[in-house]
């Protein structure tokens, strides 16, 4: 089994890449199953259900989220589709759902997307603590486990592959937009990256226009973020699966 998954789409240029490019990814690597982050995909902030909709027509199995999940308020209104999964480890009894559980060439597969706290600004319970809650219920009902850990410290994500390493199948990281070169299978077994990009705007600061952030870090003054224009690319990777083992045999880069 081949899992594809696309780092963060920023703005509806980004959707448009993913629009572009996903046929030929698909066909080229064979994959089975796709999971995509869609936090930044409305104006760089948040999700529409005519995004949402989008995407899903493309192909894509999960709509993973993050810090931006509640930017527009139109995901009140679909926030429960079952394809669509926020940080697990908001506080208790916030709408929505932290992980899903889908079936694909007859294995059942486990998504969770955690939030973290580092530099984050968001309230949220311990994703350490939440994660392994999930694990334990979930373990022996699935067989393959899959982690979007949305933080911004690299330390905590890494400390986060060591902690989930053997319990997990696979934990990629977001949120920073800046994919990393440093993909691995840890001694336990467990697929990590820490991040695995974006996509979006080439020619910009994590997506967003350039000279609105040059102002924002050179005035202090409270620039509005606007996403930048211009060529695209599209970040992701594919994580091969053995079929019989449901062990991580290979991780693969995207960058387009």
């Amino acid at each position: 089994m081949k899992v594809l998954a696309v780092g963060d789409l920023i703005g509806e240029s980004g959707f448009n890449k993913l629009s572009e490019e996903i046929e030929k990814i698909k066909k080229e690597n064979n994959i089975d199953f796709i999971i995509v982050n869609g936090e930044n995909v409305a104006d760089g902030m948040g999700i529409t259900k005519k995004l949402f909709d989008g995407i899903i027509k493309l192909g894509t199995d999960v709509v993973t989220m993050g810090n931006h999940t509640w930017g527009k308020r139109d995901i009140f209104g679909f926030i429960d589709d079952p394809r669509l999964i926020r940080p697990a480890n908001y506080p208790e009894g916030v709408c929505g759902k932290g992980y899903g559980i889908y079936e694909c060439n007859n294995k059942k597969i486990a998504v969770i997307n955690l939030i973290g706290r580092t530099d984050m600004n968001v309230l949220s319970e311990n994703p350490f603590l939440t994660c392994n809650k999930i694990v334990e219920k979930i373990k022996d009902k699935v067989d393959i486990i899959i982690v979007d850990f949305h933080a911004e410290a690299t330390a905590e994500k890494i400390a986060m592959g060591y902690y989930l390493d053997g319990k997990v199948t696979i934990l990629f990281g977001t949120h920073t937009h800046v994919q990393t070169a440093d993909e691995k299978i840890l001694e336990r077994g467990t697929g990590y990256i820490t991040d695995i990009g974006m996509t979006g705007p080439k020619n910009s600061v994590i997506g967003m226009d350039i000279e609105a952030s040059l102002k924002r870090f050179l005035t202090t003054l409270p620039e509005r973020y606007r996403v930048a224009k211009g060529e695209c690319i599209l970040n992701g990777c594919i994580f091969e699966i053995d079929d019989e083992t449901c062990k991580l045999k290979k991780i693969s880069r995207i960058n387009i």
